[in-house]
């Protein structure tokens, strides 16, 4: 094919982002269509500023139009499965965020159906894209600093999300330590198979009604040996704090956050850097554009993608066992998840 054509279903935030990549910054694609049960005014003008005549209120649109190639299910979580099986039945390619769903036999299920149409589904775990973390990726993947022994991932949020969306996000460890479970699988080489869970109410007080902390530890075990730690926060006021490190038997290899710019001031008063950036469109923006010319180059030239739906299950095996940890104070294995 020449060009992939895209269809777009949740024109939120995320989407708009995916949109804006695919209509202007990934050659060989073309964003075709877009869906969003809430559609209104402001996505129809944005639709327009990307070439995209195509504009639906009902997601069924998409599956039913033969000038589509690929899906990019930008929508809630909850309705994630149930697209990625519509999509597939319907022959279509699938980007689909994360997570896949909160809810494992909806994976599994939808899944099954990936394979049996033979489509290609790529999961949005973005963090693997960014230059510096691939770097620690390819560097410990190359064996020159021998086996890896601990995986420390820092991932802390500037400020939370509204209450609204605490409500349905099924929680710190599924909405957003789901990106560093990912990670730490990705940077590790290997599959993780317990998991230790602590978590804090210290930012705001409103977490609790949902049953959700702002602050968490998270302890991991490798099939390879090694160990892992990650911290989180809702709100660490300085920034996006993203940080990685991997500690092997002959070396170690970490990576900083990404500043503004990285000049350095120095007087009698003190030395003065730069912030790091604010949160995650700024820090992950050039990663957004990689993903997505991958998925395109997976599809049009039919190899694998580089983030698989196996990918998107095994981190909602590990979310979910870290809740078990949480609210049951102690050690899971895996095993007991899956």
């Amino acid at each position: 094919m020449d060009e992939l054509a895209i269809g777009l279903i949740g024109a939120g935030r995320i989407g708009k982002l995916h949109g804006d990549n695919i209509a202007r910054l990934v050659p060989g694609a073309r964003l075709e269509a877009v869906a969003d049960i809430r559609l209104d005014g402001e996505h129809r003008l944005w639709a327009a500023k990307n070439g995209v005549k195509k504009v639906y209120d009902d997601p069924g649109e998409i599956w039913k139009d033969r000038d589509i190639d690929a899906v990019f299910i930008c929508s809630s979580t909850d309705t994630h499965a149930e697209f990625i099986v519509q999509a597939a039945r319907a022959g279509k390619h699938i980007f689909c965020e994360k997570p896949v769903h909160t809810d494992v036999r909806l994976i599994r299920e939808a899944l099954d159906e990936v394979d049996k149409a033979g489509v290609k589904l790529q999961v949005g775990f973005v963090r693997r894209f960014d230059h510096n973390h691939r770097k620690v990726h390819d560097t410990v993947a190359s064996g020159k600093l021998g086996k890896p022994h601990i995986v420390k991932i820092t991932s802390r949020d500037p400020e939370g999300p509204p209450l609204s969306y605490i409500a349905v996000s099924g929680g710190i460890f599924m909405d957003m330590t789901i990106h560093d479970f990912d990670m730490a699988r990705y940077l590790a080489g290997s599959e993780v198979t317990e998991v230790s869970a602590w978590g804090a109410v210290l930012i705001d007080q409103n977490y609790k009604q949902y049953g959700d902390v702002d602050t968490a530890a998270v302890m991991l075990k490798f099939e390879n040996g090694a160990l892992g730690i990650i911290d989180n926060s809702r709100a660490a006021r300085y920034g996006y704090d993203q940080r990685t490190e991997v500690h092997c038997d002959r070396g170690c290899i970490r990576v900083e956050n990404d500043l503004a710019d990285t000049s350095v001031t120095s007087t009698a008063d003190g030395v003065v850097c730069e912030k790091p950036t604010w949160f995650f469109l700024e820090r992950y923006n050039a990663a957004f554009a990689d993903e997505v010319r991958d998925f395109v180059d997976a599809v049009k030239n039919g190899t694998a993608v580089p983030v698989g739906g196996k990918d998107g299950l095994e981190a909602v095996y590990i979310a979910m066992a870290a809740g078990k940890s949480l609210r049951e104070n102690r050690p899971v294995k895996l095993a007991e998840i899956m």
